[in-house]
This record gives C-alpha cells, sequence and structure tokens, in this order.
C-alpha cells in the first residue's frame, strides 16, 4: 500500500483536477491512500470569510457566494448537471452558512477549524466523485473518522494509537474496493468537533496514514520537480537534489523549507518509509527520494523566511535573565504560540527571531509587559543555510543589515533587513 498526496495547486481548476486523474489512472492495480488539500486558493478564501464574519464586517456571506460559484463553476465543467455531487457540495458549503449565521460567540481558534477545514472536504468530495465517473473505483473517507487528535484547534496534536487503531479498522477494508481518498489538514476530538493540524498540514496526514497504516512509500505531489536548493522564486541557478537523508530533511523543513511540512518526516523515519517528492506537472520524472540514505555533500542549500521580529528583551529590575527566568519566557511563547526561530541571550538580554504574526505577539507583549521591557525590529527576514561556503554568505550579505547572526557545525543563520544602496549626491 502506498500513500500520495496532492496539493492545493494540483486540484486548483477543473483541467488540474482532470490531470491527476490521468496520473492516478497509471496506478489502478495499486492500493493507494490519497490525501488532497484544499482547491487553489480556497484556504485563503475560507480565512478572509471567518475574518469577515468575526470582526462582523457584514462582508462574510458576499465572500462565501463568491467561493460557492467558483466551486459550482468547476462542478459545471467536470459533471453533468443532474449528478449528485452538486447536492454534496451544497450541503457542505450549508455547513459554513450554518456557522455564520448567529453572533460569533465561540474563539477565533474554534470556528477557524470549522470553518476553514471545509475546503478539504469540498475538494476531496469533488475529485473522488470523478474519479468514480471516469471509472476509477475510489472511497471518500472522512478523516476525521480515522485522525483522532485533542481540542487544541489550529495546531491539534495527535492521539497516535487511537489514530492507528481506528484506520487499521477501516481502511484496508474500504482499499479492496479501489484507491481511498481522504482530506490533508483535518482531524477530529472525542466531542466529534472538528480540528486543524497547522497551516499545510496536508503532508503531515499523508505522513500519519503511512506511518499507521505500514505504507510501502509515501509521495508528495509538487509543482516543482523535487527539492531544491533553493526557491526557484528568490534565486537562479537552483538545482534538484536527488536523494536527502531524513536528517537533512528534518532540518531544512525545521528551518522553514516550504516543500514539506516540518512534522512530516519523523514518523517516516520512524518506520523507515520512503518518501518521494514528485511533479505533477512532469510525473514521469524520478523527483527527490527521502530515506536513510547517508550522503557526506551535499551543495549549499537556503531558505529563506520573512516576515520575521526580533524581541529584545530585558529585565525591568535589571536582574539577570537566567534559567527562571527564560523558563518563564519559553511558557509564554508556547501559551501564545509564538514560533522561536532564533535565539540569542546574554546575562541581561534575551534576543529571539519570531514569526511576525501581530495578533498573537501583541498579546504576548501585553502578558510580559509587568516584568519585561520588549524592544521589536519589524520587518526583517530570516536566512538559513546549510553547507554554507563564505562567497554565498557574502553575495547574501549585499544591500543588507545582519542585525543576528548564527553559526553552528553546517549551518549560518542571519537575521537581516535590506537597506539601500547609499548614492552620493
Amino acid at each position: 500500500m502506498k500513500v500520495f498526496k496532492f496539493g492545493g495547486a494540483s486540484v486548483k481548476n477543473p483541467d488540474a483536477i482532470r490531470h491527476v486523474a490521468n496520473i492516478l489512472s497509471n496506478y489502478k492495480n495499486e492500493k493507494l491512500v490519497i490525501v488532497v488539500s484544499a482547491m487553489g486558493k480556497t484556504t485563503n478564501a475560507l480565512e478572509a470569510i471567518l475574518n469577515a464574519f468575526y470582526k462582523k464586517t457584514g462582508k462574510a456571506f458576499d465572500l462565501l457566494n463568491e467561493l460557492k460559484e467558483a466551486h459550482y463553476q468547476a462542478l459545471s465543467e467536470l459533471f453533468d448537471q443532474e449528478d449528485p455531487i452538486f447536492d454534496s457540495i451544497n450541503d457542505t458549503f450549508v455547513e459554513i452558512e450554518w456557522s455564520i449565521e448567529e453572533e460569533p460567540t465561540e474563539t477565533y481558534d474554534y470556528l477557524y477549524d470549522q470553518i476553514v477545514s471545509v475546503g478539504e472536504f469540498l475538494s476531496t468530495k469533488i475529485l473522488a466523485a470523478y474519479l468514480n465517473k471516469i471509472g476509477t473505483p475510489t472511497t471518500w473517507l472522512d478523516a476525521r473518522d480515522v485522525i483522532s487528535t485533542d481540542n487544541t484547534y489550529r495546531e491539534a496534536q495527535i492521539d497516535w494509537k487511537q489514530t492507528a487503531e481506528k484506520m487499521n479498522k477501516k481502511v484496508p477494508v474500504l482499499l479492496d474496493n479501489g484507491f481511498v481518498l481522504t482530506q490533508g489538514f483535518v482531524g477530529g476530538t472525542s466531542e466529534n468537533f472538528t480540528t486543524t493540524l497547522g497551516r499545510e498540514g496536508s503532508d503531515f496526514t499523508a505522513a500519519i496514514c503511512s506511518y499507521c497504516l505500514d505504507a510501502e512509500s509515501m509521495s508528495v505531489w509538487k509543482d516543482v520537480p523535487g527539492i531544491l536548493t533553493a526557491d526557484p522564486r528568490l534565486f537562479k541557478n537552483v538545482v534538484k537534489i536527488d536523494r536527502l537523508s531524513y536528517r537533512e530533511a528534518i532540518e531544512m523543513t525545521y528551518y522553514g523549507a516550504k516543500v514539506i511540512h516540518p512534522k512530516t518526516i519523523k514518523p517516516l523515519q520512524n518506520k523507515n518509509i520512503p518518501l518521494f517528492v514528485k511533479s505533477f506537472v512532469t510525473p514521469e520524472s524520478a523527483g527527490t527520494m527521502i530515506s536513510d540514505f547517508i550522503e557526506q555533500r551535499y551543495p549549499p542549500m537556503v531558505v529563506v523566511e520573512k516576515a520575521q521580529a526580533l524581541l529584545h528583551v530585558s529585565r525591568r529590575d535589571f536582574s539577570f535573565v537566567e534559567e527562571e527566568s527564560l523558563s518563564e519566557l519559553f511558557a509564554m511563547f508556547k501559551k501564545h504560540r509564538v514560533r522561536v526561530n532564533l535565539m540569542q541571550n546574554s546575562a541581561i538580554s534575551f534576543t529571539i527571531c519570531v514569526h511576525d504574526v501581530p495578533e498573537r505577539i501583541s498579546k504576548l507583549l501585553e502578558a510580559l509587559e509587568n516584568d519585561y521591557k520588549v524592544v521589536k525590529d519589524e520587518g526583517l527576514e530570516l536566512i538559513t543555510v546549510r553547507h554554507y561556503n563564505n562567497n554565498l554568505i557574502n553575495e547574501l550579505k549585499k544591500n543588507k543589515m545582519v542585525l543576528l547572526e548564527e553559526r553552528i557545525p553546517k549551518t549560518i543563520q542571519l537575521v537581516m533587513k535590506d537597506i539601500p544602496l547609499m548614492e552620493r549626491i
């Protein structure tokens, strides 16, 4: 049995859905569990609907109607008007309508999971119906029936034991009848509330399925030829890496590489399940294989994280930032879900590079206000280079001001901001 994952770009419109169906038609003799994300920019659209509802702008239903129209247009190109998929998609949109009819009373994170998760249910229902229409037997599976989580909305934690039991009870039987297709990003609590696994969490869903079902392999289908040495939208002369070790992949995803979700690799490594990053544009190409393969040398690999901030923290009583203070600070970061990307401390100060999520940081600063003084630098980027060389680092620093630099063996991290090139008048 194998696990395939297709992201939003691969099912963004009717032509893309047909293309995915063509790829899958080559695997009819395989037992496949297929994990699919929401179509195109649907997640962003659902976030806009949620924000309009939560902030009471009066635009939530208008935005919802735009999203409905886009999905109905796709349906009309793929199915006859009498096809039952139209009623199924309409019923799915009704779930959102029920959620936004009344004034918001629940927390934002809870509402996020109930509303934004609908994107995955829409895309998987459409793809499953289309596969069955063209003669590729496929069973649609509600991920909430097999992926058990706690109640940490937007970043739910997996109950691995219960999830494995549910999957092994349900999925192998369904695979006897063809493909099994389910949603990425989504789980369910013991109270039957919907949870999500973190933005871009569909890769993690596929890894959960692979681990629990002892998959032969997992493949992530992307719009890139494999894992590249840098983002081709930001750098020239990037190259594809044919083979990557689990350890190297974990390092790169931890530092922010976007090709694979950071939580994906470890479950696969634990059972030595190879991961293939393949191109749905050129499905015949080999892509990149991540496994226990050990490579002694890699080319420099660059990860750029934009929208970063530096927080310079010191105690108001001028005492040292020691173990007790650090413990308190990290508890605050966890409580307010502020992710620490890089840190450096001296006797009386502590500097942290974090993702600049304004609503989370403002609550964090408010919580720290009584005991700590915090200075924030924003508009920064964090560049991480694995297997760096000095020529590359000097090139990356051009027209940049380095606010923080950290070097460890094989890795350098630079927090930088743009500075205009000074010209004499």
